[in-house]
């Protein structure tokens, strides 16, 4: 029986580091190549760099614009976390609190826009909707579509407020508060893990957002994002690759998701104990 037990965690643990090395090996790659020169890139020839490069870093944030990219990622992550959390959990407190006619369908559309993935499909006529709003050259375009999928977190946070317990509004409506009130000064603060976990998915979603910043800024290239523009870095000057430069970029847009999920990491532990426990 103890063979066995052994056996059974020396597989697991083999299947984790194998995982873990197909996993990490593209980011240790992705490190060691924004070290590299451009030629070494192209050839291929070495895995280590012969000549560590940190000059990649600051040439790619001055003269690659990186410094233009990364304050318009942030500026469309940041508002999408916002606006996302906001009318997320909202929609929750409504629907999870009141009665109103049409409720089942409201839910059902939110599962219904999560579950079913049409991708470029719905580009265009989301694209001719913002000519409308003449939004279409603007990164309030992007905000706002990517602010509308926000089926995921209603789900999560409808989650999170049915464990709230009712007694709570009952509680303040005989205060006298109403129920946005009761919203803004109770329900939300005791969201705070479920936020956290929104913030997160939202931000990481949004961050590495490529074909509506692509489509919305094709006239307006100071608008691009940071995806955006390591993908027009691979033809640079005379139609030569700047591998470097997007390898260093590579590892600099990375670091906002860490961050982001540093101060979130709490909020996530409690969301995956809490369902642990339930």
């Amino acid at each position: 029986m103890r063979t066995k037990t052994l056996l059974g965690k020396s597989i697991l643990w083999i299947f984790l580091l194998v995982f873990a090395f197909v996993t990490l090996i593209p980011v240790v790659i992705t490190i060691l190549g924004s070290f590299k020169t451009n030629s070494e890139l192209t050839t291929g020839a070495t895995f280590l760099p012969s000549l560590w490069k940190f000059s990649n870093y600051r040439e790619a944030w001055e003269q690659a614009n990186f410094s233009t990219y990364t304050l318009n990622s942030l500026i469309v992550a940041l508002t999408t976390v916002v606006g996302t959390l906001l009318v997320a959990s909202m929609a929750a407190y409504v629907v999870e609190r009141m009665t109103f006619f049409g409720k089942k369908l409201y839910v059902g559309m939110q599962a219904f826009t999560m579950f079913v993935a049409v991708g470029a499909v719905v580009l265009r006529p989301q694209f001719d909707l913002m000519v409308k709003l003449n939004l279409h050259s603007s990164l309030w375009g992007v905000i706002l579509i990517l602010i509308s999928a926000h089926a995921s977190i209603f789900f999560i946070l409808f989650s999170f407020m049915k464990g709230i317990p009712r007694e709570l509004d009952e509680a303040a409506r005989i205060d006298g508060c109403s129920p946005g009130r009761t919203f803004w000064r109770i329900i939300l603060p005791l969201l705070g893990p479920g936020l956290g976990v929104g913030a997160l998915f939202t931000f990481r979603g949004a961050w590495n957002e490529y074909l509506l910043p692509l489509v919305f800024t094709m006239t307006k290239p100071e608008l691009q994002t940071l995806t955006v523009g390591l993908a027009n870095l691979k033809y640079g000057i005379s139609a030569a690759s700047q591998t470097h430069y997007m390898m260093a970029g590579a590892c600099l847009s990375i670091l906002p998701i860490l961050v982001a999920y540093i101060f979130a990491n709490k909020s996530f532990m409690q969301m995956t104990a809490g369902s642990l426990k339930g």
